[in-house]
């Protein structure tokens, strides 16, 4: 298939999956499954996420794991807020940016110069972000200090002088809202396509552009120059690299410093969305932003698409606790599509049936009975309690993961130990 057929693929499966919303929408009676509100919300919620799932990805794609995102991520939203309320949105940017470029310094020095243990250098950083943030609170914003006199407390910054603007683009959300009279019908897929084109293009936050922007820059310059290909080799066998010049420790990095700078960045979108640092107020985006980007297999495409399924559950827990229960429906009919996929690729030619295994029967044999389970979900349960909706989106973290997993191909040298000469 070429990468034109490729795109078109990509295209029909969107209209499938918009279709498809507004079937369950109908069915459901549930109109935030499609409003504005619930896809300007999940943007908002996956920004952040895709984000952290980006600078996973600079750092993968060079052979570190980077499971310290999260850490990296605090790192930014502290110095963002510190930075923020005094002196602006632009120095909240380059604050958040350095902080979260210290916290990947840091797991470079210890990866890549001593040796350490990957995983073990990301949970050190994950315990470090909240550790130093909150001793740095206590010093700079505890009562009697500029900070407090300003509105601090122990556990959050003074508000940003002069958060980012938003913006509504042209054309579709700027002047007459006729998009939002059009959602008001409520008519089968017009009203959800008008819905959800203003909920992603109506008061959007000059920060949510930059992050959009950046997963095509990022695709650009990690397959389309030379020093993306350095830094793709890095991560595939450092040992060809460094045989044809390549200086690996320092692509590590740079990579893995990126990283930190990218986690840090998803930290400042969230003061710029509360206008304020707040602790805690990551609440596991960066481990969310790690499966994006394993759900993507370490690709920007299909990174977003992660970010963006993850972005949509939490956003929609958000606006309605009772449209939670559509996700049964709507799984119900994704397997029901899989069921359907997969008996006529079976029965479509003889080669086929004999080729098929115990284990494809078994799969299927499972997604007919999730199917049943989920549709009886759905007509049973009239709304889920609020402690299953809340968790929603990390249940749905791992689902797709266990998923997801069928067909990830990691780099290959992604988590190795690398040492100048040394032959692996």
């Amino acid at each position: 298939m070429t990468r034109l057929g490729k795109y078109h693929v990509a295209l029909v499966g969107v209209a499938a999956l918009i279709l498809l919303m507004s079937l369950v929408r109908i069915a459901s009676g549930q109109n935030d499954i499609t409003s504005s509100g619930t896809f300007a919300a999940a943007l908002l919620l996956a920004v952040p996420i895709g984000l952290a799932g980006l600078g996973g990805l600079w750092a993968e794609r060079a052979g570190v794991v980077n499971i310290g995102l999260e850490g990296m991520m605090v790192l930014g939203t502290w110095f963002a807020g510190w930075a923020g309320y005094q002196w602006g949105a632009v120095a909240a940017l380059l604050a958040g940016l350095l902080g979260g470029a210290l916290g990947g310094l840091i797991h470079a020095v210890a990866t890549v110069t001593f040796g350490v243990d990957h995983i073990i250098s990301g949970v050190a950083i994950n315990l470090l972000g909240p550790g130093v943030t909150r001793f740095l609170s206590e010093v700079l914003y505890k009562e009697g200090t500029p900070a407090g006199d300003a509105g601090a407390g122990i556990t959050s910054s003074p508000a940003i002088t002069s958060p980012a603007p938003s913006i509504s683009l042209p054309l579709l959300s700027d002047g007459p809202d006729l998009l939002g009279k059009l959602e008001g019908t409520h008519w089968f897929l017009l009203s959800d396509l008008a819905g959800i084109l203003r909920g992603l293009t109506h008061n959007v936050n000059v920060l949510v552009i930059l992050a959009v922007l950046l997963l095509p820059l990022t695709f650009y310059v990690l397959w389309r120059t030379a020093f993306g290909l350095r830094l793709r080799s890095a991560g595939e066998n450092p040992w060809a690299a460094e045989s044809l010049g390549v200086n690996v420790y320092l692509i590590k990095y740079i990579a893995v410093v990126i990283s930190g700078a990218f986690a840090g960045l998803g930290g400042v979108f969230l003061v710029f969305v509360s206008t304020k640092y707040v602790e805690g107020q990551t609440a596991g985006r960066g481990f969310i932003g790690l499966a994006a980007m394993i759900f993507g297999n370490w690709r920007p495409g299909g990174l977003a698409i992660g970010a963006s399924l993850f972005g949509y559950a939490d956003g929609l827990q958000l606006r309605s606790t009772g449209a939670i229960t559509s996700f049964f429906l709507f799984g119900a009919v994704l397997l029901l599509v899989y069921l359907g996929v997969m008996v006529r690729r079976t029965l479509a030619r003889p080669a086929d049936l004999a080729a098929t295994t115990a284990k494809d029967y078994t799969l299927m044999a499972v997604a007919a009975v999730a199917m049943v389970v989920l549709f009886w979900l759905w007509l049973t349960v009239d709304q889920l309690p609020n402690e299953f909706v809340f968790i929603t989106p990390h249940v749905l973290t791992l689902l797709v993961l266990l998923v997801a997993s069928q067909r990830l191909r990691m780099p290959k040298a992604d988590g190795v130990r690398y040492r100048r000469g040394e032959q692996h």
